[in-house]
């Protein structure tokens, strides 16, 4: 038997265990298992599966991420939140670093909402992906590959039908997650694609490379609120251009497979 907690970050949610305790590689090298528990009719359903490790490099625990398709993820801003939550209360401490991929994540707590420094994106650029109706993109690597489109509406994109096209275009051999984006007055409204996962509520890395796009576009002031299907993040970019996502993590319940 194996224990797991279930949590989300604004619907973006996540089946979290501790191999901290367990070695769980067996399980992270079968995809195809990954995918059934992951699936909502015949597992325990989630966007994403998430492994806590021993810390790296100075860091409180590490982060392993899998996409619902069982596929390799390279960063969850919503999960951080997630598992760093989990640490703070473990330890009673305000702030924890967590590792994941070679990137080092400071977190803290302020009420109920967490704080996450997701650093500076590791590229910005462009991208013309060349079909009919859709501006030219901004591309933003948050230790996982985002492609930005700024729409009038992004409510009126139909994301179920166009969103697995620009994952898959040939621009882009390693896929990428979809973002659309249109101003409100206090921030923007983001829609999104998961790479490996499809529509989701929200998307917290996603959140952190709209939100640069947007402020980079003149769309939106350094601070700015983000408005997803399942909720609200609030971004900041600071004037290093490192990137500071705040937001809730939900504990949702506790449970064995």
């Amino acid at each position: 038997m194996t224990d797991f907690v279930k949590m989300h970050g604004c619907g973006n949610d996540f089946i979290l265990l501790d191999g901290r305790k367990d070695d769980f590689s067996y399980l992270l090298a079968d995809s195809g298992r990954l995918a059934t528990l992951c699936d909502r009719r015949f597992g325990i359903g989630c966007d994403q599966f998430i492994v806590i490790g021993q810390g790296q490099s100075g860091a409180d625990a590490d982060m392993i991420i899998r996409n619902s398709d069982g596929s390799i993820a390279g960063m969850c801003g919503n999960a951080a939140r997630c598992v760093a939550s989990i640490l703070m209360r473990e330890s009673g401490q305000g702030s924890v670093t967590l590792s994941v991929g070679d990137r080092l994540l400071k977190a803290n707590r302020t009420g109920d909402l967490v704080t996450i420094d997701m650093g500076l994106a590791l590229s910005e650029g462009k991208a013309d992906v060349g079909i009919e109706g859709l501006p030219i993109a901004t591309t933003v690597d948050m230790g996982n590959p985002h492609t930005v489109f700024a729409v009038q509406n992004a409510d009126d994109v139909d994301l179920a039908h166009i969103g697995p096209m620009i994952e898959t275009h040939r621009l882009f051999p390693n896929k990428t997650n979809v973002e659309f984006i249109s101003t409100l007055s206090n921030g923007i409204r983001m829609r999104v694609w998961e790479r490996g996962a499809g529509i989701t509520l929200a998307c917290g890395s996603g959140a952190c490379a709209s939100a640069l796009a947007a402020h980079r576009l003149g769309l939106a002031p350094s601070r700015m609120d983000v408005v997803m299907d399942g909720g609200t993040l609030i971004l900041e970019i600071a004037s290093d251009g490192r990137i500071l996502m705040t937001g809730p993590a939900t504990h949702v319940y506790r449970g064995t497979f």
